[in-house]
């Protein structure tokens, strides 16, 4: 595998894989740009170099072929805007004719975009016949979309077996994610806090356990916690809990204590008596919730002692909000460990945030350039660090 910025792409023709699957509106203005304006350091050193960049993704979920709000023609005005005196040319299909066509014409210093991928039944399916069709309209795969680096769809994973090694690479987003994430999984300097957040115990159990052979503390907020504190013997009111999961929470305290890995459930809770921004609320012991009550947010404590945990450490993962952080009663939790994640990155910790309500919240409270690295996939960056191995990280890798 070669390195992104010692290719040159001089009058070559780079194939990127972005992952431009952007919020739009009824009238298909994008509503978060942050994906597309991610990938454009990686634009901009290729067309900087004096090559061509073709670009293609997905957007939204369309089942049967082209559908109208799915189109990425949606996007090429604000593309046009981002990247400056760029020309910005659009191909109505990312195969057959007019691609061919506009690929083969395409001079260094301009930009191609293809329509949505997933027009095509074959890019979810990882059709090799439909990846080799696009690999034909570039000289050189770039794979910038570390979103979809967890599926092995045609475009992200397969396309790479027709490209040789020193002809296919990680873009700079894709190639600061795989660093960022390795430092975490495979050198973190201890202490490491895995701070590990969100509403149930079954969507991060995987996480919690790959965790526990690398953490040295793991602090548990968010709805989840409450089946753990439940499991233990507390009274959660009508706090969210996941009773099939009682024994499983019961397991991971015991594997915890084994290898001497520090879990913190939240003391305290802000707890309310309704899922409402108005319902009347108070600060109380996590395992001693009044019914009708539930907790909707880690409490004053329970942020005092989190903080205190973070601020010791060296390696910070944050993957999930503290609490009901959209509503304001119910933010202080998920902004005080934001807070404090960003001290101790001033102080000298590295910290890694991902997750799309983590990142959700650092940049809702204006800290994400306070931290270290902020993660652009979400479920991918989950699979990572729960062990498994990605398809599109390991195509590239892979002689």
């Amino acid at each position: 595998m070669i390195s992104f910025n010692k290719y040159n792409f001089s009058n070559s023709k780079a194939l990127i894989r972005v992952d431009f699957n952007v919020p739009l509106d009824d009238q298909f203005n994008i509503t978060d740009d942050t994906r597309m304006k991610a990938t454009l350091p990686t634009i901009n050193k290729i067309l900087g170099d004096g090559g061509a960049v073709i670009l293609m993704s997905h957007l939204g979920r369309p089942k049967d072929g082209p559908v109208e709000k799915y189109s990425l023609k949606h996007l090429v005005v604000h593309l046009k805007n981002l990247l400056g005196s760029v020309n910005v040319a659009f191909a109505n299909d990312c195969i057959g004719a007019e691609a061919i066509e506009k690929a083969s014409s395409l001079k260094p210093g301009e930009v191609l975009l293809l329509e949505n991928l997933r027009f095509y039944k074959e890019e979810e399916k990882g059709d090799k016949t439909f990846a080799e069709k696009l690999s034909k309209l570039g000289d050189v795969y770039v794979n910038d979309a570390f979103g979809t680096a967890h599926r092995a769809h045609a475009s992200t994973a397969v396309i790479a077996d027709f490209f040789a090694s020193d002809n296919k690479m990680f873009g700079l987003l894709m190639e600061g994610e795989v660093i960022s994430a390795e430092k975490v999984m495979h050198s973190a300097e201890k202490p490491f806090t895995a701070i590990i957040g969100g509403a149930k115990v079954s969507d991060k159990i995987l996480i919690i356990e790959n965790l526990l052979e690398r953490a040295t503390d793991i602090i548990i907020g968010g709805g989840m916690a409450y089946t753990f504190i439940k499991a233990k013997g507390g009274n959660i009111g009508n706090s969210l809990c996941e009773d099939d999961r009682l024994q499983t929470a019961l397991e991971v305290l015991e594997k915890a204590k084994q290898k001497n890995v520090a879990i913190h459930l939240p003391e305290t809770s802000t707890i309310a008596d309704k899922f409402a921004a108005d319902a009347n609320t108070q600060d109380c012991p996590s395992d001693a919730i009044p019914s009708g009550w539930m907790g909707l947010d880690i409490g004053q404590k329970a942020v005092g002692v989190f903080s205190e945990v973070i601020l010791k450490s060296q390696t910070i993962l944050w993957n999930g909000p503290m609490g009901v952080f959209e509503m304001e009663k119910f933010q202080n939790g998920t902004k005080s460990i934001a807070l404090a994640v960003a001290e101790a990155t001033s102080k000298g910790a590295f910290s890694l945030v991902g997750g799309g309500d983590s990142v959700a919240a650092v940049n809702k409270f204006n800290l994400a350039d306070k931290v270290s690295y902020v993660s652009t996939g979400g479920g991918a960056m989950l699979e990572y660090f729960e062990g498994k191995e990605l398809p599109g990280i390991a195509a590239i890798k892979k002689a």
